[in-house]
């Protein structure tokens, strides 16, 4: 089917605030995505709606069934795919006046830089805060915007980083917020979320960009936008900037951003569903939960929430296997990560794929 650019945009355009000149504004920019979860897809999917030219999607997961609830431009077929490669599809199909592309490698401290370099506003749609970290740290360093969104339960997080000012200097980014990397904080799959905070929060971000493009209206900057979906309430935080650029490139020097659960897993700390299952009942065998609440097909012999895990106080048996078991291997791979560090000698392993893969 034949469509034409100005029936698709007639109802933007029509805003005089937008118009022609808006239109075109967003069709010449270039704009990243990284992270296609429940922010990064309804993002991907709405900016290219909104007539973006140029889109690069960054996803190294694929999609999961427990995605499914809050990621919905994924469809049941779309399970066991990268997230990246099935969400450029839908793109294509949805929004012919964009060039969108994928990587299915995730952001690391090597690439990040390379990357980064070739897009006008750089969008984080991360659930990882050593991702998010890296992304800001990056964006200072090559002055780039990044459009900033997070999750926690039932709040939402929106702000736009790193805008030059009349003066020359740049708005506040990510450390001037929140200085310390704070690693207890549990993810989406640690703590939950319930989906309409997703979608909200995603939209947050959309409208900061389709703002920074077309120069309508007042971004979040210099500011925290903070929404709880259960009172449906809002409060804006003032931010000042502070740490220096100067201060961030030293930061990235001697920082490695490492995050196991995107960095490539070593298989040897892995166990397969079908190992597992033969080992069951095995006396030296001891199954530990990561995550509490789950629907578990065997009996543990003891749950540690990964926010509550403290290596240091980890009763060791080295005649003991240990299988650390979350709900899709991610978290139980990040707990082996931490007691491989403390005690590399020990036996303990990871259930690939976690209780989804059981």
């Amino acid at each position: 089917m034949n469509i034409n650019k100005s029936d698709l945009f007639k109802r933007q355009t029509t805003l005089s605030e937008i118009g022609e000149l808006g239109q075109q504004k967003l069709q010449e920019a270039k704009v990243l995505v990284v992270g296609c979860g429940g922010l990064g897809s309804p993002i991907a999917v709405y900016l290219a709606a909104s007539g973006i030219g140029t889109l690069h999607l960054v996803d190294f997961d694929k999609v999961d069934a427990t995605n499914l609830h809050r990621q919905v431009f994924y469809s049941l077929n779309d399970v066991g795919k990268y997230k990246s490669e099935a969400l450029a599809a839908f793109v294509k199909q949805r929004a012919p006046f964009t060039n969108v592309s994928f990587s299915t490698e995730p952001l690391t401290k090597e690439n990040a830089i390379s990357l980064i370099e070739s897009y006008n506003i750089i969008v984080d749609g991360t659930d990882s805060l050593f991702t998010k970290y890296l992304l800001n740290d990056v964006c200072v360093m090559k002055e780039k915007p990044l459009v900033y969104g997070s999750l926690y339960k039932y709040d939402g997080y929106v702000s736009t980083f790193n805008i030059k000012q009349k003066n020359g200097s740049f708005s506040a980014n990510l450390r001037d917020a929140f200085p310390e990397m704070n690693t207890d904080i549990p993810s989406c799959e640690e703590a939950g979320t319930l989906n309409p905070i997703v979608g909200i929060i995603a939209l947050a971000q959309t409208n900061e960009v389709v703002k920074l493009i077309t120069g309508v209206g007042k971004p979040l900057v210099n500011e925290l936008l903070i929404y709880n979906s259960l009172q449906n309430s809002q409060l804006k935080i003032k931010l000042q900037p502070n740490i220096s650029n100067i201060e961030i490139r030293e930061i990235f020097e001697r920082e490695n951003y490492y995050d196991a659960s995107c960095i490539a897993i070593n298989p040897d700390w892995e166990i397969s569903p079908e190992e597992l299952k033969s080992r069951l009942g095995e006396s030296n065998l001891e199954l530990v939960a990561v995550l509490p609440n789950l629907k578990l097909p065997f009996k543990v012999h003891q749950t540690i929430p990964i926010q509550e895990f403290d290596v240091e106080n980890f009763t060791i048996d080295y005649d003991k296997t240990y299988v650390m078991v979350c709900q899709r291997g991610k978290t139980s791979y990040r707990a082996v990560t931490l007691i491989k560090e403390k005690f590399p000698e020990v036996k303990v392993f990871s259930l690939a794929g976690g209780i989804t893969a059981y």
